[in-house]
């Protein structure tokens, strides 16, 4: 019983695991972007319909604010619209602009693939 009692006090004392966060997309917009509302009206609707969207839920935040809390962008923002793909509250790339909707998802789909576990190719997990 002297041993269940030792791993009960240690784990009490002990910091739990965080488990990993997972993947974000974080659309950085400003009111009166052309740009934001023309991603706004050809990819929002469907975004999270999408693999994609499925495996990095968007976050939008408008570009005067600071980045959600826990989250850091590794340079300023200066661009609208920005995307900004976020793991473990860490920027780990992003795209500036918006180039029209058959760019974004190709720009999108390469960016999840060289810097997540996204497989586009996976049974239930990928592709648009």
């Amino acid at each position: 019983m002297s041993i269940l009692r030792a791993v009960l006090a240690a784990a009490l004392v002990l910091p739990a695991a965080r488990a990993p966060e997972a993947a974000q997309l974080v659309m950085i917009e400003q009111p009166g972007c052309a740009y934001c509302a023309a991603w706004m009206e050809d990819v929002a609707p469907e975004y999270p319909l999408t693999d994609e969207g499925r495996f990095a839920p968007l976050v939008t935040v408008q570009k005067r604010d600071a980045p959600p809390e826990g989250m850091s962008f590794a340079r300023p923002v200066v661009f609208t619209p920005t995307f900004v793909l976020v793991e473990d509250g860490q920027e780990l790339a992003r795209i500036e602009g918006y180039p029209g909707e058959d760019f974004f998802w190709g720009l999108l789909a390469r960016m999840l693939e060289e810097h997540t576990d996204y497989d586009p190719d996976a049974e239930e997990g990928g592709g648009t």
